[in-house]
This record gives structure tokens, sequence and C-alpha cells, in this order.
């Protein structure tokens, strides 16, 4: 679709793209510059999502074993 038939159906365009499931490739002079894509149903929780991923120290002072490129 070309861009300019695009900026004048956007909202339109949009709506078919999340009810139909549908994609939709931008052209500019008959080059495609960009898609148009439904997004997930399901966005991923905020909440909770870095779970289990925060490492644990006794002491967080205590040097962690690490060589660091500062300490060469």
């Amino acid at each position: 679709m070309p861009a300019g038939e695009f900026k004048t159906k956007c909202l339109e365009l949009m709506d078919n793209v999340r009810d139909r499931r549908a994609e939709i490739t931008i052209t500019k002079r008959g080059v495609p510059v960009c898609k148009i894509v439904p997004l997930d149903q399901t966005p991923e929780p905020v909440f909770g999502s870095m779970a289990g991923t925060v490492l644990y120290y006794n002491d967080p002072t205590e040097p962690t074993g690490e060589k660091w490129e500062a300490d060469e």
C-alpha cells in the first residue's frame, strides 16, 4: 500500500489489522519501508518479570571473584 493511501486511511487500517489479525506493508515509491502487524493479545506482565534474576550476597562488599579489565 502506498504511504499516501495509508496516511488517509490510517485509523481504519489500524482497526483492520487489530480485528482481522492482518499485516499491511507500506511502500514509498514502490519500495517496502515498513509493516503494520497486530500486537500479541496478551502482553507480558510487568510485575514479577525480573523474578529470579537478582543475585543475593550475604556481604555485598566482599569480592565476587570476577576478573575485571580494570584489574589488569
